[in-house]
């Protein structure tokens, strides 16, 4: 039985069956196949030699343990290969056939340089799907240019939606373009697989994603406003110039609570909740544009109510009239968060050196069926063996390879 064959009968989940060979590098495109991962299929994480992977660099670090790298690499096996060096290019040509995705991250024209092109790749598997992630895609001006998340965040228009009006457009403490545009990366692979599942004749093909559109894309209204309406959303604060009342309140006691009432039913419970329950009849806050053009106003009385209340008044209130909020939590107090616990949100990934450690549980989850959870990202080579083992290298090979420094 091949690794393929295994692969597919020992799980039912969804993506079961399908082999990723993750050569990528850093965050995006590696989220991407460990999305996929997540939901069943068998990925391979291809590294240099020497571990150099920027994300194993990349905090939190512990003691030259590099703890973001095992969660964000989670259940993948692990090996090592050179593919600029001629024997490395050839060996990668030889595992590509075990494979149904190949996951890349290099600027354009890198794989063509170290001679693997799209027709090399196809000539050795010609089935073979290949996702490359690149900032702003394989053409146009800004094609070879050098990016990272806050570079696509940037670009995209997203972070000039983000602070205060008049100050510094602000990027989030979290590489948020690099994970979506992974997200963008899981749905391609999946969608591929559809359709090479559908086609037993359908030959392989190239997926050019950007992570810069992927971020744009989610921006739906941007063109149109602009177009139709002549205006430029900017940042707003914790404001949106699109709905109101939406806006961070403090309580009496220093809690932030977040809350949002973006339809004229739930603007009525805030009222109600307030003890307002004549201003949905108010001229200025009757639909929600009268609102928007009148946020200063709701959001004054709005602020008062929660400045003169502790935040277990504010939110028994607000959980009684069925009101949209939430505590602005960090992560001491997801940990303990009711909701977070009662769905084992936070699973326990096995890991050789530390035990286990803490990562986000699989989403989306399958109604009536247990996901098997993964162990953390794995050491450089560490699967060399058993990978290279399977097309065919013995000990003695491996060893040569090790030597001349391709493995």
């Amino acid at each position: 039985m091949n690794q393929r064959e295994h692969a597919s009968q020992e799980s039912t989940a969804p993506l079961a069956g399908v082999r990723i060979l993750d050569m990528a590098t850093v965050l995006a495109a590696p989220f991407g196949a460990t999305l996929c991962g997540d939901w069943g299929a068998d990925v391979v994480k291809l590294e240099l030699p020497d571990g150099s992977d920027p994300l194993r660099g990349l905090l939190p670090v512990q003691d030259g343990v590099p703890l973001y790298w095992k969660v964000g690499n989670r259940g993948k096996k692990g090996i090592t290969l050179d593919v600029r060096k001629p024997s490395g290019r050839a060996l990668l040509l030889r595992l590509l056939p075990e494979f149904d995705v190949l996951v890349e991250n290099f600027r354009p024209g890198t794989m063509d340089r170290w001679g693997l092109d799209l027709k090399a790749i196809h000539d050795a598997n010609p089935r073979l799907v290949v996702l490359r992630l690149t900032g702003f895609g394989q053409t146009g001006p800004a094609s070879g240019k050098p990016g990272f998340a806050r570079i696509f965040e940037a670009m995209s228009g997203l972070t000039n939606l983000c602070g205060e009006p008049g100050r510094s457009p602000l990027h989030m403490n979290y590489p948020i373009g690099d994970v979506i545009a992974g997200a963008f990366g899981a749905f391609s692979i999946a969608a591929a697989m559809v359709r090479m599942r559908s086609r037993p004749d359908a030959l392989g093909f190239e997926i050019d994603l950007s992570a810069t559109e992927a971020l744009f894309r989610m921006l739906d209204p941007l063109p149109v406003e602009y177009e139709r309406c002549a205006t430029v959303r900017g940042p707003a604060g914790n404001r949106a110039t699109y709905t109101a009342p939406s806006n961070m309140y403090r309580t009496r006691d220093g809690v932030w609570i977040s809350l949002v009432a973006s339809s004229n039913p739930i603007f009525a419970r805030v009222c109600d909740a307030i003890g307002r329950p004549e201003l949905p009849q108010d001229p200025r806050f009757r639909k929600m544009p009268d609102r928007v053009a009148n946020v200063e106003a709701i959001d004054a009385v709005i602020e008062a109510w929660f400045a003169g209340r502790d935040a277990i008044q504010v939110t028994d209130r607000l959980d009684e009239c069925e009101v949209p909020y939430s505590r602005v939590q960090s992560i001491a107090e997801i940990v303990t968060d009711p909701q977070f616990v009662a769905r084992e949100a936070i699973v326990r990934l096995p890991d050789p050196d530390l035990g286990s450690l803490p990562a986000p549980c699989i989403v989306p989850r399958i109604v009536g069926e247990t996901m098997k959870t993964p162990r953390t990202g794995p050491a450089p080579g560490e699967h060399n063996e058993e990978i290279f083992g399977s097309i065919g290298l013995d000990a003695a090979a491996l060893e040569a390879l090790r030597r001349e420094g391709v493995i």
